[in-house]
């Protein structure tokens, strides 16, 4: 992981920067609701997957009608 300060690596569990000894600690709150985000996120995009393609399949069929 890398400090959000000075861009150093950083062990995840460290609470302060070695190199610029800033506090980096990130509370449990804000980490659970982080997972939750990303969760959503990605239910989102497979929901997003799944429209586009049935779109993509209903104008294949319109195609397919158009030209017959």
């Amino acid at each position: 992981m890398r400090c959000p300060f000075c861009a150093a690596e950083k062990d995840e569990n460290a609470l302060v920067c070695q190199s610029c000894n800033r506090d980096t600690a990130v509370p449990q709150s804000l980490r659970a609701e982080h997972e939750e985000l990303l969760s959503k996120r990605d239910s989102l995009r497979a929901e997003l997957a799944q429209a586009k393609d049935k779109l993509a399949a209903r104008m294949r069929w319109r195609r397919r009608l158009r030209d017959a």
